[in-house]
C-alpha cells in the first residue's frame, strides 16, 4: 500500500475568515487529524462545514507518546492532518516532533500554510524584516531565562516573543533591565480579533503602556535589534529616524533618540535629520 502523508495544516488565530479552502479541502480528505483540544477543533470543522474523522489528542502532554500510532497510521497510507488550537503547527505549539519523526521514517510531509501570530506581528511591527529570529516563549526563570535575556542584548536581528497576558508585564520589565531601555519595540495583541492592537514604542515606555490598562489575551513582543555602538550605516540611522519622524516626533526628539538608540554620535544624526 502506498505511504499515507502528515498534513501540516495552520488554522486562524482569531478571525475564522481566515481558513483557507485548500485548508478545508485538505481537512475534508483526511483520515484523521490530530489536534490539541477536540472541542476547539469540532467548532472549526462545523464552521468549515467538514464531517469530522477520527480525532486524535496531540498536545504538549501526549505528542511523544502519540508519535508511534500517527507513524502506524501513515504507514497505512493514511492521510493525517495536524492542526492546533491556533495558527500554525510547530510554532510554539505541537507538531514539531511528529514532523521530525514522520521525515526521519521517510514519510511523506505536506505543508499547508496559513496564519501564523509571530509573521502577522513582525509584518505589522513596523521594525525592519530583513532579517529575524523567533524566541517564543522566553524560560520563566533561573539560568535559562537570564541567558536568553543576555543573548537578546546582543542580537542584532529583530527578535519575536510570545507571552501570555498574566506574564507580559513581568517579561517587559525583566527585557527593560536586561536590554537598553531605548530599544525599539511592538507590543500586539488579540491578532485578527475584535480587540486587535498594536502598540509601537520603546521598551521603557511599553512598561507604561502595559501598567495602564490590565493585560488581556496573547501577546506577541516584536523587539527591535541591538546595535552596536559606532557600527550603525547612514541608511540604518536615516531608517530609524524617518520612522520615528512618521510616528509624530519632531527632529530634534528623533534625532537625540537615534543617537542614544544607536551609540552614534548626536551631530551625525542631526546633519542627516536636515536631509529628511
Amino acid at each position: 500500500m502506498a505511504s499515507g502523508a502528515l498534513v501540516v495544516i495552520a488554522t486562524p488565530i482569531g478571525n475564522l475568515g481566515d481558513l483557507s479552502s485548500r485548508a478545508i479541502d485538505a481537512l475534508a480528505s483526511a483520515d484523521a487529524i490530530a489536534c490539541e483540544d477536540t472541542r476547539r477543533t469540532r467548532k472549526l470543522l462545523s464552521h468549515a462545514g467538514v464531517k469530522a474523522p477520527a480525532l486524535l489528542v496531540v498536545n504538549d502532554h501526549s505528542e511523544a507518546g502519540q508519535v508511534r500510532a500517527v507513524l502506524a497510521r501513515l504507514e497505512a497510507g493514511e492521510r493525517v492532518a495536524i492542526v492546533t488550537d491556533a495558527g500554525t503547527p510547530g510554532i510554539s505549539d505541537p507538531g514539531e516532533r511528529l514532523v521530525g519523526a514522520a521525515a526521519a521514517a521517510g514519510l511523506a510531509v505536506e505543508v499547508v500554510p496559513g496564519p501564523s501570530a509571530a509573521i502577522a506581528a513582525l509584518v505589522v511591527s513596523g521594525l525592519p524584516t530583513g532579517r529575524f529570529v523567533f524566541e517564543g516563549f522566553l524560560p520563566r526563570k533561573g539560568s535559562g531565562r537570564t541567558e536568553r535575556l543576555t543573548a537578546l542584548g546582543r542580537e542584532p536581528r529583530t527578535a519575536i516573543l510570545y507571552e501570555a497576558p498574566h506574564r507580559v508585564r513581568r517579561t517587559v520589565g525583566d527585557l527593560v533591565a536586561a536590554l537598553d531601555p531605548q530599544r525599539r519595540v511592538a507590543v500586539v495583541r488579540e491578532l485578527t480579533k475584535l480587540h486587535e492592537e498594536v502598540w509601537r514604542g520603546t521598551l521603557e515606555g511599553a512598561v507604561e503602556h502595559l501598567a495602564s490598562s490590565e493585560p488581556r489575551g496573547e501577546y506577541v513582543i516584536v523587539l527591535g535589534g541591538a546595535a552596536a555602538p559606532g557600527e550603525a550605516t547612514d541608511e540604518d540611522l536615516g531608517r530609524a529616524l524617518q520612522a520615528r519622524i512618521d510616528a509624530g516626533e519632531d527632529k530634534k526628539t528623533a534625532t537625540a533618540a537615534v543617537a542614544k538608540e544607536l551609540g552614534v554620535p548626536k551631530r551625525r544624526v542631526y546633519e542627516l535629520a536636515t536631509e529628511l
